[in-house]
């Protein structure tokens, strides 16, 4: 009984799945003749509709209007992606593209752009990307340079990539031993360590120095201090805004309240994740807790140097989305920006 039971439910989940794939890649609602006339799902016309039949009386498929055919809901959408097999992966031929596009960039900046753009492109989505998370990124390096007498130029460079300057106008001049017996008791101390660990290895230092040397040295650590405590002012960069308006009539009634939401930096920080969480992630329609986004999907992935996921990215579209190709282009892109992090 059990194994009936069992084949039934599989056989439901293969109907279910061909019409994500036909409702997917037609745009129309999707018949029983239609999906065995396209499916080898090896049983009568008359089984395919009981089965319709019965994912529509248990929520996973609905009559649109006055159609004949029948489209996914949001939790029909959300089981096919917990039982998807396998997640498309890219082709050869993308992936050399992915690299090619993405190690051309200069710096930081460059990189998170490129990426936007490449998942824009690669999904025909809106994509978003967080840019490394100062408070789960470590110090490659503090610079400390002299531009006046009494003003010094502090540095901090992260194993992300990510180069943060600020200027310090310090009580009196700064003799260049000073400064380069304070930039290697720095860097001796916090390099390789996490950014939030910096401040308490480094608040006695004053003390290692003349009495005379010690407020410019407090001055340079506080400068210091509030740039490494800034660690909440994450940003965020967007494209392919665009691509949305592809799928308009994928958005029941407007695509204002979403556009307006994507203006919203908190709201998408928000949609994107935790950043602790690297693995990935699909929310569907309102599983998305922002009412303009209800009829979107998020999915989403960490990324970073290493093991270690510094931030996230992902794409934002209709419902209506081709989730195992969209889920392998954003973990592929995800996977080379990590590598691009881990040699810069």
């Amino acid at each position: 009984m059990a194994g009936e039971v069992r084949q039934l439910d599989d056989r439901k989940l293969a109907v279910l799945r061909a019409i994500v794939q036909d409702y997917v890649g037609t745009e129309e609602p999707v018949g029983s003749k239609a999906l065995v006339e396209r499916h080898n799902l090896g049983v009568s016309p008359a089984t395919v509709r009981n089965d319709m039949a019965a994912l529509e009386e248990e929520g996973y498929i609905h009559q649109p209007h006055t159609s004949a055919g029948r489209i996914p809901t949001d939790k029909g959408y959300r089981l096919f992606v917990d039982k998807l097999a396998e997640i498309k992966p890219m082709s050869a031929p993308e992936r050399r593209a992915i690299r090619h596009f993405l190690d051309g960039a200069v710096d930081l900046d460059d990189v998170v752009a490129r990426t936007v753009r490449l998942l824009a492109q690669l999904t025909r989505q809106v994509a978003v990307v967080q840019y490394p998370s100062l408070s789960r990124s470590t110090v490659r390096h503090i610079e400390l340079v002299a531009l006046a007498p009494a003003k010094v130029m502090l540095v901090l460079i992260t194993n992300t990539g990510r180069v943060e300057q600020r200027m310090v106008d310090c009580p009196g001049p700064v003799g260049e031993t000073v400064l380069a017996d304070l930039r290697a008791r720095i860097n001796a101390r916090a390099a390789g360590r996490r950014l939030p660990e910096v401040p308490g290895l480094l608040e006695e230092l004053p003390a290692h120095f003349e009495q005379a040397d010690r407020p410019t040295v407090s001055t340079v650590l506080a400068t210091l201090f509030e740039t490494l405590a800034e660690q909440n002012e994450e940003r965020i960069m967007l494209a392919g805004t665009a691509n949305l308006t592809r799928f308009g009539h994928d958005f029941p009634l407007t695509i204002q309240p979403v556009l307006e939401a994507l203006e919203e930096q908190v709201v998408l920080l928000r949609l994107l994740g935790e950043t602790a969480d690297a693995a990935m992630t699909v929310r569907i329609g309102r599983e998305n807790a922002y009412e303009g986004l209800t009829s979107t999907s998020i999915v989403s992935v960490g990324y970073g140097s290493g093991d270690e996921s510094v931030a996230k990215l992902g794409v934002i579209g209709p419902t209506r989305m081709d989730y195992p190709g969209t889920m392998g282009a954003v973990r592929a892109v995800a996977r080379y920006v990590g590598q691009i992090l881990a040699e810069s």
